[in-house]
Parts: structure tokens; C-alpha cells; sequence
């Protein structure tokens, strides 16, 4: 069964609620990415697996977790609530089945309206150069550990979820998205719930398309 990678900083919140929802034979990595609110020690406490990644950066913190995975499918997902781990099935299912190589989770609920716009922008970039047709760059997705490791992603920060579809596009990856409920964060927002958290990560991910 799946492996799945939750990056964390200061998700102290959220995580209950989210190990509690895990679907059974989803294995969870927490990888505490420099939380001070005691995040690593309480998702031990509830039974993940903790890996410790000092190096800042949420590419950083995904990167670490996959290569402390060992399952053959492994999904990455948001830590704060906002996604639901009872959708990781759907998410999952194609890769293992062998009908995709990479699933991605469409966001469908309410989220900040300049997120949607830039997470639009970038789509549209995205299908003008490699001609996959997405609507999301959604953070709820799932792919093969091996053949991850092989596209050997390098951003290390915001730009880590859409240099993997590149890769994954030019490599001529199976790659498709499916519906996922999105909900209000628990916590404070550190990216899409606010317009600087999103313009950094929009700048991130620009430097990766150039």
C-alpha cells in the first residue's frame, strides 16, 4: 500500500485531524521541514513515521520524504486540512493499477481567489509547452517511487510541484487529475491563503520555467 508524504512546519492543528482520516494500509511520513510548535513530536506520538528535514523549502521536505518512502506508490499531500486523506484512494488507485503515472488531486471548494488565478495561469503555461491538459498544480498527488526518484526533481522550494509534471511531461508520463474536495486550513496559511505566500510561490515556480 501507498506511502504517504506530509510536509510539515508548524502543523500542530491540523495533524490529528489528518492521521485520524488516514485510509487503512496508507502509511504516513511526517517530515518536519523546522516546525517550533512541537509538530514532529506529535505526530510521533500519534503513530507516523517522523522524518526530520532542516534544510527550509517544501521541495526540500518532499524530496526528503520520498526518499525515506519505501512503498511502490507513494502520494504527497498537504498537512493543514485542507485535503481530505479519505481521497487519497482515488488519487492512488490509477498509478497502482497501472492506468496513470501520475495523478494529480483538482482542487474543487473554496480557496483564495488569487491562488485560483495564478494556479490557472501556470496551467495554461503548462499545457502551451508540453500539451498536458490540467486545471490544477494541486499538492494531493500520487505516483511510483522508482520512476519519481528517476526524473531526479531539483527545486528544493515552491517549485517542486511543477517541475515534477515538466518532468513528467517531457518523460511522456501517463498523467492524469481527478476531482478532490478542498477545504478552509486549520492554522495559520503560509502559501495560498495569503497573496505573499502566493507570490512567492508563483515566483518559485517561474525560475522553474525558465
Amino acid at each position: 500500500m501507498p506511502d504517504v508524504i506530509l510536509p510539515v512546519l508548524n502543523e500542530s492543528e491540523a495533524l490529528p485531524w489528518v492521521l485520524s482520516r488516514m485510509p487503512d494500509g496508507y502509511e504516513p511520513i511526517v517530515v518536519d521541514n523546522g516546525s517550533t510548535d512541537g509538530s514532529g513530536a506529535l505526530a510521533a506520538a500519534l503513530g507516523a513515521r517522523v522524518v526530520s528535514e532542516p534544510r527550509p523549502g517544501f521541495g526540500a521536505a518532499c524530496f526528503a520524504g520520498l526518499r525515506a518512502a519505501s512503498a511502490d506508490v507513494v502520494c504527497f499531500m498537504d498537512c493543514d486540512a485542507s485535503l481530505d486523506p479519505r481521497e487519497l484512494p482515488r488519487v492512488a488507485g490509477p498509478v497502482a493499477a497501472g492506468a496513470a503515472d501520475l495523478v494529480l488531486g483538482a482542487r474543487r471548494g473554496a480557496w483564495a481567489a488569487h491562488a485560483r488565478l495564478a494556479n490557472r495561469v501556470l496551467a495554461l503555461e503548462l499545457r502551451r509547452r508540453t500539451g498536458v491538459r490540467l486545471t490544477d498544480l494541486g499538492p494531493m498527488r500520487a505516483a511510483r517511487r522508482e520512476a519519481l526518484l528517476e526524473l531526479d526533481v531539483r527545486d528544493r522550494r515552491f517549485g517542486w510541484p511543477l517541475e515534477m509534471v515538466l518532468r513528467a511531461a517531457v518523460a511522456g508520463w501517463e498523467i492524469r487529475e481527478v476531482p478532490v474536495g478542498y477545504s478552509e486550513r486549520a492554522g495559520r496559511s503560509k502559501v495560498t491563503g495569503t497573496v505573499r505566500g502566493t507570490a512567492r510561490a508563483v515566483r518559485d515556480m517561474a525560475a522553474v520555467l525558465r
